[in-house]
């Protein structure tokens, strides 16, 4: 994950020059040993690939050399290949007639403990837990060092002539290799890439160039390094001239699982767009944005990993940028050196455990979650409480007028509460009662500071910050609204915040899809539908009403034209497909089609469907083994579930039937039917 991570990072340019990222990178281990024991009931030759220099040795003894093909003897042996790669992850293949590489070989970096399949490690401290990854290594010619994402030919939509050069346009944001055909002459190809039209023809300020020499006439010449764009403007000198342009688009090979469809038009839209944003940025990793940043960020991915899993529920790429994010020990600075982002991290390994249900997982990656939490908890003040400190970034939202960033912010409280509960409820899934009881201490004692002494009575509300004790008295949504759905508050008090804060335009607006997601869910968690289909068809039905074909980092209804591209204090600097846009799936899988995991992996679940304004709606939900399938109109439900256990719940205004099971009557007007995870489709009419 780190070697992969650390080369996608450093894949962005900015006007061809070398764009890396700005924290710490750790490297994978180059020094790795691979162990089996044997017991053969005749000798038997095994074939050995490795990336890197190795060495083998059998019950102590080294053979010569590094040979391709080792003769071992019948009876019981202990085998031991030693593998070095510095450039590389160090990787070994084995293969005889029943001695291969798998799950019961075990792995070390030379730190004396040794990790299993299961990726529990015995040595010198213990029993603990980590893994050795395979992924891609398969066979000797699929070396893990070669591997790439898939492409697939994609043709231009358009070409016209524009100044001196060529304006070409894909017809919708994309990403890959632009691929010019029947080149000849020599000289320069100038590229200039464009999310819009704008952009690719202004070769002064656009975000991202190429210049590819021509030396000799070529039938086929593919850019080298990837880049997203909708549009490509093409200058050429020299009398270099081609006949073609088209493109090899890159994806990863993910499968959509998941579906909605409604009454509603535009939110049909919304609904594929944002599924294509998704795809678009899930890449080996779940990055941000494709044209910028091109990085994996914590609060971006977190969402990413939430969206994942009501579309593809792809399992391996949560886990490889859980792994990226949390690198290596030990803990020097923040994740992406943002105190947030620190907390989001925690926070994604209990949405993950609730929706796979695999406590491998946790328990693999249980100690570096401990040394995480003890560089957070190092940097308390006094009040045990956080505040930014040197080299700390307190990010929370990009916001249209400044946010005051400074002493103990709320926001950061709240987050750093709910990773204590994290800690606490993993450390009980892997049989650690002390720090379960330590951390659930720990975290009562921030949530009693943060609901006395940072709700406002009189405003009914969470103020922003304390700076030396004092608040100022700014209320912003942040806390408030993840409070909401965090169910730190009273039911009158989620009132109050609803009224107060929510839904007062006194109160700064949100411009980003970023937190219009938590604000959203916010109003989601209390039954608002009406209000969020609303605000997700002026919201992401603006963006596609001003051409996106791709959801933004940032929309602001008030701009328009060329005031959509800039940010940053850069004309083109928004990212026009950012992976936070879309929420929608999200938002729409969750709480429309009523979808969600009460027990781990879908052992147990619920469904409520809501319509809200809708005449239907219908969709399928992926699980780790299957999908929850919904239809519902304002008289009919169907439900189908493939694994678990779970209950529909609804409403009828009078008593509704059931083609099989029972009808449990709740409260006035409420009722729940058990669904069986057994494919069979359930039909309520009420």
């Amino acid at each position: 994950e780190l070697w992969l991570g650390n080369n996608l990072h450093n894949r962005r340019t900015e006007r061809g020059t070398f764009f890396p990222p700005f924290w710490k990178m750790d490297s994978h281990y180059s020094l790795v040993e691979f162990s089996t024991e044997l017991n053969l009931a005749e000798q038997e030759t095994i074939t050995i690939c490795a990336e890197g220099r190795y060495n083998v040795k059998l019950d102590g003894k080294f053979y010569p050399g590094m040979p391709d093909n080792v003769l071992l003897p019948a009876g019981k042996h202990s085998l031991n290949i030693k593998v070095f790669c510095l450039d590389r992850v160090p990787a070994l293949y084995v293969q005889g007639k029943t001695v291969a590489t798998g799950p019961q070989w075990k792995a070390t970096f030379e730190d004396k403990e040794w990790i299993d399949a299961s990726g529990r490690t015995s040595g010198k401290s213990g029993t603990i837990y980590r893994h050795a990854g395979s992924w891609n290594f398969d066979t000797p010619s699929a070396l893990p060092s070669a591997y790439k994402l898939p492409v697939s030919p994609m043709a231009a939509v358009s070409m016209e002539p524009k100044g001196i050069g060529m304006l070409v346009d894909f017809g919708k944001e994309t990403m890959g290799f632009p691929l010019f055909q029947g080149v000849e002459g020599k000289g320069w190809i100038r590229i200039y890439y464009g999310e819009s039209a704008e952009e690719a023809a202004d070769t002064l300020h656009c975000e991202t160039t190429d210049r590819i020499q021509v030396t000799a006439s070529v039938a086929k010449l593919q850019v080298n390094d990837s880049k997203a764009y909708r549009y490509l403007y093409i200058e050429t000198d020299g009398g270099v001239t081609f006949k073609q342009i088209s493109m090899l688009y890159e994806f990863a090979p993910v499968t959509e699982r998941g579906s909605f469809r409604c009454s509603d038009t535009l939110l049909n839209r919304i609904w594929d767009v944002s599924d294509y944003t998704l795809h678009l940025t899930t890449r080996e990793f779940f990055i941000d944005g494709i044209k910028r940043d091109r990085w994996v960020w914590s609060g971006d991915a977190y969402q990413s990993y939430l969206m994942n899993y009501y579309l593809f529920f792809d399992a391996p790429t949560v886990e490889r940028t859980i792994q990226l994010l949390r690198g290596k020990d030990p803990v020097t600075s923040h994740i992406n050196t943002i105190m947030d982002y620190t907390f989001y991290w925690f926070l994604s390994l209990s949405d993950y455990y609730l929706y796979t249900g695999d406590k491998t997982f946790i328990e693999q990656l249980y100690p570096r979650m401990e040394s995480m939490m003890q560089f957070v908890l190092s940097r308390r003040n006094s009040r045990g409480l956080l505040e930014g400190l040197p080299g700390d970034w307190v990010f929370i939202d990009w916001t249209d007028k400044e946010m005051s960033k400074q002493g103990e912010v709320s926001f950061e409280q709240l987050l750093y509460c709910r990773s204590l509960e994290t800690m606490a409820e993993c450390a009980g899934l892997v049989g650690k009662p002390a720090d379960q009881a330590r951390y659930e201490a720990l975290a009562a004692s921030v949530k009693h500071i943060l609901l006395n002494e940072f709700w406002d009575q009189s405003r009914q509300a969470f103020v922003h910050n304390k700076v030396n004790g004092q608040s100022d008295g700014v209320v912003t949504r942040y806390t408030n609204m993840f409070a909401i759905f965090f169910n730190y508050l009273t039911d009158k008090q989620k009132e109050a915040v609803k009224t107060h804060v929510i839904l007062n335009d006194s109160i700064m607006k949100i411009s980003t899809p970023y937190m219009r997601f938590y604000e959203l869910e916010a109003m989601c968690t209390m039954g608002e539908t009406d209000y969020v289909l609303n605000e997700m068809r002026h919201y992401w039905g603006g963006m596609l009403k001003a051409g996106a074909t791709s959801f933004w980092e940032k929309y602001n209804p008030e701009e328009t034209g060329v005031q959509h591209l800039a940010m940053y204090q850069r004309p083109y600097g928004k990212s026009l497909c950012h992976a936070w846009g879309a929420s929608p799936v999200y938002l729409l899988g969750k709480y429309f089609l009523g979808v969600k995991p009460v027990a781990p992996g879908y052992s147990k679940f619920e469904i409520r469907p809501e319509l809200g304004d809708l005449n239907w709606l219908k969709g399928s939900v992926p699980t780790p083994n299957g999908q929850i399938k919904v239809y519902a109109n304002a008289r009919t439900i169907k439900v189908s579930a493939s694994e678990g256990e779970g209950y529909l719940y609804f409403k009828a205004a009078k008593k509704p039937k059931a083609s099989t099971g029972m009808i449990e009557k709740m409260a006035s007007g409420d009722y729940r039917l058990l669904v069986k995870g057994d494919g069979r489709e359930i039909v309520v009419t009420r």
